[in-house]
């Protein structure tokens, strides 16, 4: 039996996390032994942030690591890893490779996979030296999430080998459900547009342009924001001094995303950067045309017959794409492409390939 052990930095609500846990449940599944190692935090800060880790139990484990480079931290790392027969050590992103990639060498998995989600750390001298070396002493089989990350790895990397697997979503429970009710479980109007942002509300979200996108929009248009983070009150603020209070609403934290999704006239990811975004195929999964920003791998997650892309940073973009879309009827859905195109079952059976 396959001892699948993916390491990430934290596991607080994201899209590498929510990647990571789907994986996990997909080779549960399947019959595997599977866990998440978190390097940084503790089980008790990370279950009242994301409840949705309280079903996996003992296969969550928390290291709280410290700040600084720590040798007795990666020795505890080896421990755990050997503790749990691993045979396929699996690091999501630069900070898990440091630590996974050195433990991995003393533990001798059977494979070790190293998933890259994003690629404008490269651009930064130091982290992309690091992780050259850290590629050449732990040789992992080497894994981009988007074409747009495969060629800035190239560009940066010059990696041998390296595969593409797109990100993956369960279709099964993002699926197309009642907008009414929808909307009266959230407490969103009934009578009006909505457009819809999910993700971590910080400045590289985008946020702040959807929300001035709105004093070109009728009044009939609102915004709903699906998230928390370090930028909401500077969000909060604009609105009142735009005089938008009324129009968007700040949901925080949701646990059942497909309600959300379901109560949306559209979807809009206005980031300035991202890697491969699994809200626009969570939100067209749903029934629900996005709008996203030509960022990172941002367009391999979109139905281009519904959905429409637009430039990084320009507010008026979305006002455009938000009136065609909220002018005309969809002529099919985007869950179609979804199904065809990111549906997890598709993602894990593409990693399963790159187990022993």
């Amino acid at each position: 039996m396959k001892t699948n052990v993916q390491i990430v930095q934290h596991l607080r609500p994201g899209g590498i996390e929510t990647m990571a846990l789907d994986l996990h449940d997909y080779f549960q599944q399947q019959g595997h032994e599977s866990y998440i190692i978190s390097l940084e935090g503790d089980i008790e800060s990370a279950l009242a942030a994301w409840p949705r880790l309280s079903r996996h139990g003992r296969n969550i484990i928390f290291l709280d690591k410290p700040d600084k480079f720590s040798v007795a931290f990666l020795w505890k790392l080896i421990r755990v890893l050997k503790d749990l027969r691993t045979t396929v050590v699996h690091t999501h992103h630069i900070g898990p490779l440091l630590y996974g990639g050195l433990a991995a060498l003393f533990v001798r998995p059977a494979v070790h996979i190293h998933t890259e989600h994003d690629a404008w750390h490269l651009e930064n001298r130091h982290h992309r030296n690091l992780q050259k070396w850290l590629l050449r002493i732990a040789r992992p089989v080497l894994v981009a999430d988007a074409e747009s990350v495969a060629e800035a790895m190239r560009k940066f990397l010059k990696p041998r080998n390296l595969t593409v697997i797109r990100n993956g979503i369960d279709t099964t429970r993002f699926i197309v459900g009642d907008r009414a009710d929808a909307r009266a479980d959230l407490g969103l109007p009934q009578d009006k547009k909505i457009i819809g942002c999910s993700g971590r509300l910080e400045l590289l979200k985008g946020q702040a342009l959807l929300i001035q996108s709105l004093t070109h929009l009728p009044d009939t248009v609102h915004v709903a924001l699906a998230g928390i983070g370090s930028n909401e009150a500077a969000l909060r603020d604009e609105c009142q001094q735009l005089g938008l209070a009324d129009r968007v609403h700040f949901l925080g934290r949701i646990d059942d995303m497909p309600l959300f999704y379901q109560a949306l006239d559209c979807f809009c990811l206005p980031s300035y950067k991202e890697g491969m975004p699994l809200s626009p195929l969570e939100a067209q999964s749903c029934g629900i045309p996005a709008i996203v920003t030509d960022v990172g791998g941002s367009r391999e997650s979109l139905c281009t017959d519904t959905g429409s892309l637009i430039p990084s940073g320009d507010a008026m973009a979305i006002v455009d794409k938000v009136q065609q879309i909220l002018a005309r009827p969809l002529a099919h859905s985007p869950r179609v492409f979804v199904q065809e195109n990111g549906g997890i079952d598709h993602m894990a059976s593409e990693y399963s390939r790159l187990h022993p």
